[in-house]
């Protein structure tokens, strides 16, 4: 298991409560958006990296697939695994960062979403590199011809929305496209500074031709409005719609 980092504790922290986000309750209608789009039959196995409490992997595994649902926060694996238990649900939780999380092609599709893994910067990680090792390991992860399913923080909302303040300040890197921010953790005192980063489509298109995918769809994916149609610039979220290629 990786060394804590901040978002780790954040996350840890705020397990209890994270189902009360109001950006989860739109689950039942990604779970059908997600089942349209995947098209695989029941008994496929689907890959969760950045599963959280389990809000997609428990629906899934109620329409008879075979989940693993993957992330870094024990905490958010302990409340998935009391849901899972308490609707009867089978699912297999791995407490790894996705950055080291390693697996055989054994996967009939891979889903990604709400920031759950991609995005988020521990201390010292490089802001060019750890996304790309994520999309390599899901890559490896996937059987040929296998579809994945990411949204991502949407860069093009940032440039629009912060000034050369915010700049000057710290809070936005340009360069990188990285936000910095002070958390709270729940029932505590404590702040965390805490990294996040985004992408425009266009390097989005990019980091998946380098890790071997090959683009199908970039839509706007804002939780809440996910559907077939065009980015708006000042949402939050982009998805992308890929498959690993048939050798």
């Amino acid at each position: 298991m990786t060394k804590n980092n901040s978002w780790q504790e954040y996350f840890n922290s705020h397990a209890p409560r994270y189902m009360q986000n109001p950006f989860t309750y739109g689950t039942l209608k990604e779970i059908d958006f997600l089942i349209e789009e995947l098209a695989l039959p029941k008994g496929s196995s689907i890959l969760d990296i950045g599963c959280g409490t389990g809000r997609h992997s428990i629906e899934l595994a109620k329409y008879g697939y075979i989940v693993t649902g993957v992330d870094i926060s024990s905490g958010m694996l302990t409340e998935a695994e009391a849901t899972a238990k308490d609707e009867g649900i089978e699912i297999e939780l791995v407490n790894s960062d996705a950055a080291e999380y390693r697996s055989e092609p054994v996967f009939d599709a891979a889903i990604c979403l709400c920031e759950g893994a991609f995005c988020l910067l521990g201390e010292g990680d490089d802001p060019h590199e750890r996304d790309l090792t994520i999309l390599r390991n899901i890559f490896a992860a996937l059987k040929p011809g296998a579809k994945f399913i990411l949204t991502a923080l949407n860069g093009c909302m940032p440039i629009r929305q912060y000034t050369q303040e915010d700049i000057d300040r710290g809070i936005f890197d340009p360069v990188t496209l990285v936000e910095t921010h002070l958390m709270e953790i729940d029932n505590s005192e404590d702040i965390l500074i805490v990294r996040e980063r985004s992408y425009t489509p266009s390097e989005l298109v990019l980091l998946f031709k380098i890790a071997g995918f090959k683009i199908e769809n970039v839509w706007g994916g804002t939780a809440g409005n996910w559907g077939k149609r065009p980015l708006d610039l000042d949402e939050m979220e982009v998805m992308v719609a890929a498959r690993k290629p048939v050798l």
